[in-house]
């Protein structure tokens, strides 16, 4: 009998779940609002769909991948830091919870998961993934395996220093790869002229001298970013997903023009820069993986 593993996304406005099978073929899948606020009504939005995937697989085995915010624990059985949202999500013993075996991962590591199964890196064993958006998020596979690190920390390559003389970001790193490239600063690097990556970009394809200067200034940031991953990581492909990503040739040209300056390719070889492949599904999918993966050992 195949075990059905489905996948749980909790993301700040959806709830997202997919079902997949062994091949990662997209079964079913279901969405719900999160209303993070009170526990009790997100944690039901929770038992909600899986109940509704048990009962579209009747008679099937079924696992569970949750993707969440925060660093999970030495079991990945639970979320065990994250402040601010999802009141109630720490510690929760989702598996007593749902009555079914469930497994708990970051949703960065979740997302590459999903890119490094059926998606850009498809077959990669050696891969890095970084969103671009709000901030900067990331997340590591070697040897075919998600690498978390000890205290489920790793992955965390907005934190990365590209700036020593930067100010401090969110977890007190100077000049951070979040603050260099992430729209929460834009703002500030554009000394109040534009309010969103999306609008900078604009503006540099019009031509607009300080947008261009401001936005190659964070492109080059983010390559000396890349290369330093490079020659700590050694990956074979590099994949880039969230909403900056939207920028198409505008980022990807300059980038790679710029990782040929800064890229240490020894023998020739040298990392693929990829878009990522998957949507809003990314991270149920990957936890979907990542549960699958698990409950075989």
């Amino acid at each position: 009998m195949k075990t059905i593993a489905i996948g749980i996304d909790l993301g700040a406005t959806r709830i997202k779940a997919v079902a997949i099978d062994d091949e990662g073929k997209l079964l079913h899948s279901h969405y719900e609002p999160t209303n993070d606020g009170d526990d009790a009504v997100w944690k039901g939005a929770v038992k909600k769909a899986v109940v509704e995937m048990q009962e579209k697989f009747d008679n099937q085995d079924v696992v569970v991948g949750i993707s969440a915010p925060g660093l999970p624990n030495e079991t990945n059985t639970a979320i065990a830091f994250m402040p601010g949202r999802l009141q109630g999500l720490e510690y929760f013993a989702w598996s007593d919870y749902l009555g079914v075996k469930t497994f708990v991962l970051n949703d960065a590591i979740s997302a590459m998961l999903a890119e490094a199964r059926f998606g850009a890196a498809k077959g990669g064993r050696n891969v890095v993934m970084l969103t671009l958006g709000t901030g900067v998020g990331g997340a590591i596979l070697i040897e075919g395996k998600p690498y978390q690190g000890s205290f489920r920390k790793a992955g965390h390559i907005g934190h990365i220093t590209v700036d020593s003389a930067g100010e401090p970001d969110i977890t007190g790193m100077p000049g951070s790869l979040e603050d260099a490239i992430g729209n929460c600063t834009i703002e500030k690097r554009t000394l109040g002229r534009f309010h969103s990556t999306e609008q900078l970009v604009e503006a540099h394809r019009k031509g607009d001298f300080f947008a261009t200067e401001v936005w190659l200034t964070s492109i080059r940031k983010l390559a000396a970013g890349l290369a330093s991953i490079t020659n700590v990581l050694s990956p074979e492909t590099i994949i880039l997903g969230g909403g900056i990503t939207e920028a198409g040739d505008d980022l990807f040209r300059p980038l790679e023009a710029y990782m040929d300056l800064f890229e240490w390719r020894a023998g020739g070889n040298k990392a693929a820069i990829v878009k990522a492949q998957y949507g809003d599904l990314a991270g149920a999918t990957g936890a979907a993986c990542f549960a699958k993966e698990n409950v075989k050992q």
